[in-house]
């Protein structure tokens, strides 16, 4: 009886074992494709798809691989250019002298000659446009006052928007150890870009003439010119990251990114991002509330040279939801009815809340629209008296 069980038992292993080596094809790899629905599949190394105002991710495929990421480094370098710009620290019509260290990149230019002075303007376009990695130094140079230092301020700026799996070393994503990100930490950078009308200005450029029309620059982006809604984006080539693209496309109010890395032939990262959004767009529609700096409401200010302050939508308030659930949603102003001076612009003072069936699904802040100091004693003491009188 022993025999017969023994006998039986490895008869089976015998079995099992012709069919996993005679069989191949039936056992099954760990699908390439980490998101939590089936339909939609890309060639890149890692890909995500995301909503440009709340960051919430509509498909994804290992959004978390750090890998090399070529020119779609120039992103975070044309984010701190046009952060210094709004902030009033540089202007647009700087000049920007080119330095031998500038002049000495390889790949894409614009062949800038050392001593030869562009706007700051005129080098955004370049970067936008043309991907000049010598512009990108020259920009550097000038805001940060070595290319080096720039650097760091641009793996301060990742740090600052909470990335994990992203470390720069250089400012135009040509080849060097230890440059990377990833699909995630890339759409939260270009998502970031997004809010500054100024990279949404030199991103969207198809053409340009610089140096009087001696020197054409086309985009490298073509989805400007091959999908519908297209707003911004910045390619990305190198032996080693092949070919990337970081991308933004609106249409009917809502605005996606795309992020694809690494797809390996010519015009594959434009057809793998047209597939994301295709894919986007067909299932997904906005919720839109509010638009950014909108009033909602007036608020009291106590001790202040101006008795009220506007508070505003600190960003626009919308959501992103499937197709056919843009119903039932709810706002609610959370917002005191005096605040003291000092106030500053910027300064958040309430919260503008979006909930369903009960539940909260959105949260912007709110903020003061202009700066109040706070009032002398006298001005104080005029005020109560002014307010006696009007009383009485």
């Amino acid at each position: 009886m022993r025999l017969r069980v023994f006998a039986t038992a490895l008869l089976f292993v015998i079995i099992s074992a012709i069919c996993i080596v005679s069989k191949p094809g039936t056992i099954q790899a760990k699908p390439a494709v980490q998101n939590n629905e089936a339909g939609l599949e890309t060639t890149a190394e890692a890909a995500i798809l995301m909503e440009a105002n709340t960051g919430k991710i509509l498909w994804s495929k290992q959004p978390d691989k750090e890998l090399p990421m070529a020119s779609v480094t120039k992103i975070m370098t044309m984010l701190l250019a046009v952060e210094a710009v709004d902030a009033g620290k540089v202007k647009l019509t700087d000049k920007i002298t080119t330095s031998e260290n500038a002049w000495n990149m390889g790949g894409s230019q614009i062949y800038l000659e050392p001593g030869e002075e562009l706007s700051m303007e005129e080098m955004l376009i370049s970067i936008a446009v043309g991907s000049a990695n010598d512009a990108c130094v020259a920009v550097a140079e000038h805001l940060g006052g070595s290319e080096e230092a720039f650097v760091g301020m641009m793996n301060k700026k990742a740090k600052e928007l909470g990335l994990a799996h992203t470390n720069f070393a250089n400012t135009n994503g040509l080849p060097v150890e230890n440059h990377y990100t990833s699909a995630h930490d890339m759409a939260m950078i270009i998502k970031e870009a997004l809010r500054h009308p100024l990279f949404v200005k030199v991103s969207s450029i198809y053409r340009y003439d610089l140096r009087g029309g001696d020197f054409v620059l086309w985009n490298t982006n073509k989805l400007l010119k091959w999908y519908e809604g297209t707003v911004a984006g910045k390619t990305g080539w190198t032996n080693e990251a092949k070919y990337c693209l970081a991308s933004a496309v609106e249409r009917k109010g809502l605005r996606l990114i795309a992020v694809v890395l690494g797809t390996a032939e010519p015009k594959s990262h434009f057809r793998e991002s047209m597939k994301l959004y295709n894919y986007g767009f067909a299932r997904y529609q906005a919720v839109n509330l509010e638009n950014q700096g909108i009033k909602v409401k007036t608020v009291n200010v106590g001790k202040g040279t101006d008795r009220v302050v506007d508070i505003v939508t600190a960003e626009k308030v919308s959501l992103v939801v499937p197709k056919g659930q843009d119903k039932g949603y709810e706002k609610k102003i959370m917002a005191p009815d005096l605040i003291n001076a000092p106030v500053q612009k910027g300064d958040k003072v309430g919260k503008y809340i979006v909930a369903k069936d009960g539940k909260e699904v959105l949260q912007v802040d709110l903020i003061a629209n202009k700066s109040i100091p706070r009032a002398s004693l006298l001005q104080q003491i005029y005020r109560v008296a002014e307010d006696v009188y009007t009383l009485n």
